[in-house]
């Protein structure tokens, strides 16, 4: 089959690879219909986060179920699934407390010996608990598939965010991060019924889709100026909850700057750069709470699906760009350039 796989930075190739076969009992091969490209996978295209030499990449997919293994029993072959970014066994204490990405047993897609998921076919293990069934009639639905393969990261962690963040009725919410899980944390805590939500984002296009999604107020200034400008829409306290989607030391400033004292930040930027930016004792004066990490989106996929499949929520929008597999390098190149947001892979 075809598949992804990237050889050093700025070099990523789709070759052919063994097809993916079950090797356990608990395995299912899925053959892709859609993935993407995430904001995550550009560390290692930009040569920020290491990895091997033809090493697969990707971690977002839905597809079709091929083959199954003996012991599986919730999906079987046709079913449309979707995966989250990490499969998981569903039974560890970390499983049974709902925090799937530190199972026991679990892993990412695109680490070193896994199938990515930009590719033809994935082997997915512990496929009762790792896949998520959707109705086979999504599949003749192109925008209700591209909503429900946000449900594989992004849509999840945006809400992993304003979860930890606290967001709900009555509260104002800052989102630091114009990317797709920042768009994706505005609709989630519009989801959760938060009065007032302010966007933090210089790009049009993106801002537009952030109030598209039920942002009442965007913040295109960065730094100081962006602390100052939330601080004005909010008769200087801050945001009772903010959202910090990026992962650099200048977004963790900005977060923790423009949140109300009492107030929490939800945070799920991957961090890169030259450190946290977290002042403790600022934290501790003015009693910030900090909450959020690697989101366990298969935990929240249950929650979600139904707002997806009734329209409640579409986060589709965060797609701007479609590709082919073959034009997966040329996506890579148009995110990295920011000429795109989000770019989907449809096999």
């Amino acid at each position: 089959m075809r598949a992804t796989t990237i050889h050093a930075p700025f070099d990523m190739r789709v070759a052919d690879v063994p097809d993916p076969v079950v090797r356990n009992p608990g395995d299912a091969v899925v053959r892709v219909l859609r993935s993407c490209i995430c904001g995550s996978d550009l560390w290692a295209y930009r040569g920020e986060s290491a990895r091997q030499a033809g090493q697969r990449i990707g971690h977002e997919f839905l597809g079709i179920v091929e083959e199954t293994g003996a012991e599986v029993t919730g999906v079987g072959r046709g079913d449309l699934v979707v995966a989250p970014f990490t499969w998981s066994d569903g039974v560890c204490d970390y499983c049974r407390e709902g925090l799937t990405t530190s199972c026991e047993h679990g892993g990412f897609w695109g680490s070193v010996g896994s199938d990515g998921g930009q590719g033809e076919a994935v082997r997915v293990p512990f496929a009762d608990a790792t896949l998520v069934a959707l109705p086979a009639e999504a599949a003749s639905d192109d925008r209700l598939l591209a909503a429900l393969l946000t449900l594989s990261d992004v849509m999840g962690t945006g809400h992993h965010a304003a979860l930890g963040a606290g967001a709900r009725a009555g509260v104002t919410v800052a989102v630091v991060g114009d990317g797709a899980v920042g768009l994706c944390g505005v609709l989630a805590a519009k989801r959760l019924g938060a009065d007032r939500i302010i966007a933090l984002g210089r790009h049009e296009a993106r801002t537009d889709i952030a109030r598209r999604f039920g942002a009442t107020d965007v913040v295109a200034e960065r730094g100081d100026a962006a602390v100052e400008a939330v601080r004005e829409l909010t008769r200087g306290q801050g945001a009772h909850a903010v959202v910090e989607a990026v992962g650099t030391e200048q977004s963790m400033r900005t977060a923790v700057s423009i949140t109300r004292d009492g107030g929490a930040i939800g945070f799920v930027g991957v961090p890169h750069g030259s450190g946290t930016g977290l002042d403790l004792s600022v934290m501790f004066d003015r009693n910030i709470a900090l909450r959020g990490g690697v989101a366990p989106v298969r935990t929240y996929i249950p929650e979600l699906l139904p707002d997806v499949l009734d329209g409640t929520i579409d986060p589709s929008p965060v797609f701007d760009l479609t590709v082919g597999l073959e034009g997966v390098p040329d996506g890579y190149k148009a995110m990295d350039e920011r000429t795109a947001l989000k770019v989907m892979v449809a096999n």
